[in-house]
């Protein structure tokens, strides 16, 4: 319980630090077409995600709970791009090029034909 009430406090700051962010960045560009707010979300997302991970692997930095509020909780509410660009950069680091290939092909891909079909779906 203790571990799912971390989690939920780190997502709730998370999405509270995504809102404002992408809402910050709308206010800047709102003339543009290109969605940055969502993308600088998922490029700090990533960078953060980077720096702990690396802070983790080399300086065994954060106990299991401090990783859990960071990663799932923090970055799983700010943006899971973050996820998804960890666990490809680890499959790379591998030398799992073709399933990190895959990855990113597959989720690209498979998210958008998602998002197209909830759409049809809904009448």
């Amino acid at each position: 319980m203790k571990q799912l009430l971390t989690i939920g406090l780190g997502g709730g700051l998370g999405a509270i630090a995504r809102y404002r962010l992408s809402g910050w960045v709308l206010h800047q560009t709102v003339d543009w077409k290109f969605p940055a707010g969502t993308f600088l979300v998922n490029v700090v997302g990533c960078l953060a995600a980077g720096l702990l991970a690396g802070l983790v692997e080399k300086q065994d930095l954060f106990t299991p709970e401090t990783r859990i509020f960071l990663f799932t909780g923090i970055l799983g509410g700010f943006t899971t791009f973050s996820a998804f660009g960890l666990e490809t950069i680890y499959l790379f680091q591998r030398h799992e090029f073709f399933l990190a290939s895959l990855n990113i092909a597959l989720s690209v891909l498979c998210g958008l034909l998602a998002i197209g079909l909830g759409l049809k779906i809904i009448p």
